[in-house]
């Protein structure tokens, strides 16, 4: 439980807000307007921390898009763009070791979403919508 109550105080040192708290599966969902942050899910999964937001379903045939994900993936700071197991929507994705997390590093995962999101949320709506 330490790692889940040390990820949760920096969440709340950031000024985050907690939608949702599980202790039992150690996982928190934050919101961040401001940010684009919307039902991100932070998850303890010793000996990782998991940061997944959904960002849009995925159309059939979306081939081209793929490449473009990829593309997009090669300039993110921190985590990526990626599929779900049915490849069915696209997610961002991080992954941060526990053993040596620090508040900063946290946060620059978390700030790497909302970057993306402002660099690229015209583009990812864009497709969308078809």
């Amino acid at each position: 439980m330490a790692d889940f109550e040390k990820v949760k105080d920096f969440i709340l040192d950031m000024g985050f807000v907690l939608s949702h708290e599980d202790s039992q599966e150690e996982l928190i969902v934050i919101d961040d307007e401001e940010r684009a942050i919307k039902n991100l899910v932070i998850d303890c999964e010793a000996p990782t921390l998991i940061l997944e937001q959904v960002i849009t379903p995925m159309p059939e045939g979306s081939s081209d898009f793929c490449k473009r994900l990829l593309q997009m993936n090669r300039t993110l700071v921190h985590g990526a763009f990626v599929l779900n197991e049915e490849g069915t929507t696209l997610l961002f994705r991080d992954t941060l070791q526990l053993e040596n997390l620090d508040r900063n590093e946290l946060e620059g995962s978390i700030d790497a979403l909302s970057l993306a999101l402002a660099e690229y949320g015209s583009e990812l709506v864009s497709f969308a919508r078809g």
